[in-house]
């Protein structure tokens, strides 16, 4: 876990990172929260970037939705209140650490085009061997053909995924299915989400989770504030896009109206 301590700190902002990569993709969006007087606090999930253990496989989610939890009660340490912003599978990990851990002292999530559903489902018959292989050898890994120029129109970031030895190519069968378990999770206990500021923004030309099931599970949530904001014509990582500064900005205008309503 890292920490970025901002001067006269507001509150402090948890990021979770998406499926295959790591923390160290996020400096823009760390000095840009740090500039705005948030600190940040930050991980690696289990199997994932700096924590090698099982490199690209999870025995269960759970393991996510314990770190997660673990990250927003350190935040606490640092300077309340506390925000929070998952990106992808790192949102689907938010939604079901909410739903799994509640009540959590949040005052506010960013959700940025969270895994909800993937694009391209496998076969039937895929399936079916998934779901055996999770049983007979589910460390078995697979490669999940998602590349980067898949993720974000943005070639600086693109120019930096071949050098990049953290991001990760393949993942587990047992990763899969758990991944797949938890999507359908979310919207099974979508009642048990916690009443908490919401501000879920998608990507409108996402190549890799299916904008449809985010409006569809937004559209299902009975909570008092929130939004919903697609980017039209924005690869998946919204916040690596080349118009990722206005994208901050509106992300920075939500956080910044929830500290107004707790003053």
């Amino acid at each position: 876990m890292w920490k970025w301590e901002a001067e006269n700190p507001k509150g402090t902002i948890v990021i979770v990172h998406g499926a295959q990569e790591h923390h160290g993709r996020y400096t823009w969006l760390v000095d840009q929260w740090m500039a705005t007087g948030f600190n940040v606090l930050m991980g690696d999930l289990p199997g994932q970037g700096l924590s090698t253990r099982r490199r690209g496989h999870i025995d269960n989610f759970d393991e996510y939705i314990e770190e997660v939890e673990k990250w927003i009660k350190e935040a606490y340490l640092l300077k309340p209140p506390v925000f929070v912003i998952g990106h992808s599978m790192g949102g689907l990990a938010v939604i079901r650490t909410l739903q799994e851990k509640s009540p959590l002292l949040v005052a506010g999530v960013i959700l940025s085009s969270p895994c909800l559903k993937l694009t391209h489902q496998p076969t039937k018959k895929m399936d079916v061997l998934s779901k055996g292989l999770n049983f007979i050898l589910p460390k078995a890994k697979f490669d999940t053909g998602l590349t980067v120029d898949k993720a974000t129109r943005n070639d600086k970031v693109i120019a930096k995924y071949d050098d990049d030895e953290l991001y990760i190519t393949k993942v587990s069968v047992r990763w899969y299915r758990e991944l797949v378990q938890s999507m359908n999770h979310a919207f099974t206990s979508i009642h048990t989400f916690p009443d908490v500021p919401l501000l879920l923004m998608q990507a409108g030309d996402d190549l890799i989770v299916d904008k449809e099931a985010s409006a569809i599970w937004f559209n299902s949530l009975s909570i008092k504030a929130k939004s919903y904001r697609e980017w039209e014509g924005l690869y998946h990582e919204i916040f690596n896009e080349p118009e990722r500064d206005q994208v901050f900005r509106y992300a920075k205008a939500f956080f910044n109206l929830q500290l107004e309503g707790s003053e």
